[in-house]
């Protein structure tokens, strides 16, 4: 599932004054969070940071930007504007960018650079272009079909993509294709990943460049096992219906073979993936010296991942070691191949995930302790370092670290406390860094250093100075207080609070902002989105707490949800709230929850499970019957449906819906992919039949994010409304 955590707000009938934000401002532009770039990379060379930047005129809108690292000159490379026609994009590339969650983008969403340097492939509007540096762009295809998973070659002499399900290559001079593969369509496609693999499993791509450019590993996905649902994407001008292949929890998956193709199109060879083939193809990887595979099987039940070996030569495989959990087995990307034929990997066998060095069967340990590592951000082979993201020194607030994987120590932070870095990106040798930070009280910034952490220049300063969107409003921003608070069992849980400058005796309504799923967490110390001050601007209190089954805290926090979903994360919750209601300057009469996706899960079951703790809730997009959700996500965390129901009736919501009592506003896109339509439909039906008032607001033609400057205004104006009605202002 998505972590989708789209900010709230409400009214009180507080006045304005000059300097509060307008709700109509709140999804204006430009950004109130400043320049929000994406895609950051360095050049080969290091000689250049390129990044996404959205427009100051259009939030939504990318082009492609370089800064000089020597001088700090920033320029644009690709105006979207000026290259881009405005034609629709394919529904297979709208439903990619929901994968990627970068819907309601525009522009450019993507972009890879040539080894060499001189050039970067960028995809739009489902054609390929090659950027230079000097400005140029050419266009290398002009078709009617959508060209997917573009990729530059390891030596840079070709390109790949996906057209019409199979796999082509191109010369990266003269643009001549070679279709590699013939017999793609219908349910059968080369060299993308199928479903799962993009919504659930982080595996974006379905085809992999060897070193020296000899071969590519190529995904063949079969879905013809898998259960067709009609989806139906109600519009405002009429009603869509889409045949999708949909893996529902319990159901057949799509069949996933590797095959290792000659870049010349001249031979072919399946590799060996085991005997069963109900299994799931999470990662793949090249040996630094291309003379292997290195793939990364996982058991249908996500309690075993594999390491293979495979020989690209002949297909065989050899297994050089296994991972098992009682629970699940996160997926992760830590993987990195040394020249040497070692590896470094991160495993939570500890209880908390820590980094490894293999090297020919034996394991040494790198980092320990009860901290999470997150992600490796690069390996310096000459120092024998590892960079990596942590929270070694705060949970909410990763920071980038070293450790040396020849003489293991204390890992050496690089970047200063007092911030989160939200992503690191550093260059092949592991010499420089981007990183991209922010805290409370100031929202991201770029800036690129070296291994040390040392400031070389900024990429996107983001100064709040007086010309800064923000600006206006500085005098009443407040910066948010975190601590923790017990369980009913005692565990601490974490939590985050926002809140106006309290007056002595007063108390204050407070807005309850829930998600409670294993894939996101929201007590983070980063930069907020502005709609959390704009209510605390109307004397609102924003309260979050983190229960028991989010990440980032190790796996007995993290397994409390395992075949248990609906049960400790809404303990947990209600802990909160009973603390939060002790609490002298809360209005215990005036709490209201709201959440989105599995937030909305927990919302509904919230009510249900404690009627009368809230004053109302607002559940958008929320799951309602897990055996309408996909494989990977819903077997991990409840098994298989059809060899134990038990888990599923547990977290069901449909069976309790007439429990709840409360005022309950329910929202939803009527286009949605991914939570379809159906889960609020079959919790409407229950409602009405069980004769429960409640609310409701629906949006044609919006997927699992409501985006638009209008209709995101809209939405906010709903639950504004809805709460002044059922919650009552400050003033009453």
């Amino acid at each position: 599932m998505r972590k989708f955590l789209p900010l709230l707000l409400f009214l009180t009938a507080t006045p304005a004054t000059a300097a509060d934000l307008t709700l109509e401002r709140l999804f204006q532009s430009p950004s109130l969070s400043g320049p929000t770039p994406r895609s950051l990379k360095l050049s080969p060379d290091g000689r250049y940071a390129t990044l996404l930047r959205n427009r100051a005129e259009d939030k939504d809108r990318f082009d492609l930007w370089a800064v000089d690292t020597t001088s700090g000159q920033a320029r644009m490379l690709v105006d979207s504007l000026k290259l881009g026609t405005g034609a629709e994009v394919s529904e297979e590339e709208k439903m990619r960018r929901e994968r990627l969650r970068i819907a309601g983008t525009k522009g450019i969403t993507a972009y890879e650079w040539a080894p060499d340097g001189r050039s970067i492939l960028v995809p739009l509007e489902g054609d390929l272009y090659v950027a230079t540096l000097d400005g140029n762009t050419r266009r290398l295809t002009r078709t009617a079909e959508t060209e997917l998973d573009a990729q530059v070659s390891k030596n840079g002499r070709f390109l790949s993509f996906v057209r019409n399900h199979n796999l082509f290559v191109a010369d990266a001079a003269s643009g001549v294709e070679r279709q590699l593969t013939s017999d793609g369509g219908g349910t059968l496609s080369w060299g993308s990943a199928e479903f799962v693999a993009q919504e659930e499993m982080g595996r974006r791509t379905g085809h992999w460049w060897s070193p020296d450019d000899r071969f590519l590993a190529v995904a063949r996905v079969d879905e013809s096992p898998v259960k067709v649902v009609t989806r139906a994407a109600i519009g405002a001008e009429g009603t869509k219906l889409y045949e999708q292949r949909y893996p529902v929890a319990g159901s057949a998956n799509a069949l996933v073979e590797l095959h290792i193709l000659s870049s010349d199109g001249s031979r072919r060879v399946k590799a060996d993936l085991g005997k069963n083939p109900d299994i799931y193809l999470a990662r793949v990887d090249w040996t630094a010296d291309g003379k292997a595979l290195l793939v990364q099987r996982q058991s249908r039940d996500q309690k075993r991942l594999d390491l293979l070996r495979v020989d690209p030569e002949t297909g065989r495989s050899s297994l050089l070691f296994t991972e098992t959990s009682g629970t699940w087995i996160n997926l992760h990307d830590n993987l990195k191949p040394l020249k040497d034929g070692s590896l470094i990997w991160s495993s939570e066998r500890s209880g908390f995930s820590h980094l490894y060095h293999w090297k020919a069967g034996k394991w040494r340990q790198l980092t320990r302790g009860n901290w999470e590592v997150n992600d490796v951000a690069g390996v310096d082979e000459q120092a024998r370092r590892v960079y990596f993201t942590g929270t070694l020194d705060n949970p909410d607030a990763q920071q980038l670290y070293w450790v040396s994987y020849a003489k293991p120590g204390k890992p050496v932070r690089v970047t200063e406390t007092g911030w989160h870095n939200n992503e690191i990106k550093m260059d092949a040798g592991a010499t420089r860094a981007l990183i991209f930070r922010s805290n409370p009280s100031q929202p991201a910034q770029v800036y690129l250093a070296d291994a040390a952490g040392k400031r070389l220049a900024w990429i996107e300063e983001n100064r709040l100075d007086a010309s800064h969107p923000y600006a206006p409003f500085l005098d009443s921003h407040e910066v948010p207080v975190f601590g923790t608070l017990p369980a009913a069992d005692g565990t601490p849980i974490p939590y985050k609070m926002l809140s106006p400058k309290r007056e002595p005796g007063k108390r204050y309504p407070v807005f309850v902002q829930v998600y409670g799923g294993p894939s996101g967490g929201q007590v983070v110390q980063s930069w907020q989105n502005p709609l959390q001050q704009y209510l605390v601007d109307r004397g609102w209190i924003v309260f979050s707490v983190d229960n028991r089954g989010t990440p980032r805290r190790g796996r007995a926090f993290a397994d409390q949800l395992h075949l248990k979903l609906g049960g400790v994360e809404v303990a947990d919750q209600l802990a909160g709230l009973d603390w939060l209601k002790r609490q002298d300057f809360v209005d215990p009469e005036r709490v209201a929850v709201y959440g989105w996706s599995y937030g909305g899960f927990t919302v509904l079951k919230l009510l249900e499970q404690a009627p009368g703790a809230y004053a109302a809730g607002i559940s958008g997009a929320p799951v309602t019957r897990w055996e309408l959700y996909d494989t990977h996500y819903t077997e991990r965390y409840l098994g298989n449906p059809t060899t134990d129901p038990k888990p599923y009736q547990f977290a069901d919501v449909i069976q309790n819906a007439g429990k709840i009592s409360d005022p309950l506003l329910l929202m939803h896109g009527m286009a949605d992919d991914n939570v379809v339509f159906e889960n609020s439909t079959a919790v409407i039906a229950k409602l009405q039949e069980q004769k429960r008032p409640f609310e409701l607001m629906v949006y044609p033609g919006a997927t699992h994010a409501i985006t638009g400057e209008g209709r995101q205004t809209h939405q906010w104006l709903t639950i504004e409304n809805f709460l002044e009605r059922t919650v009552r202002g400050a003033s009453k």
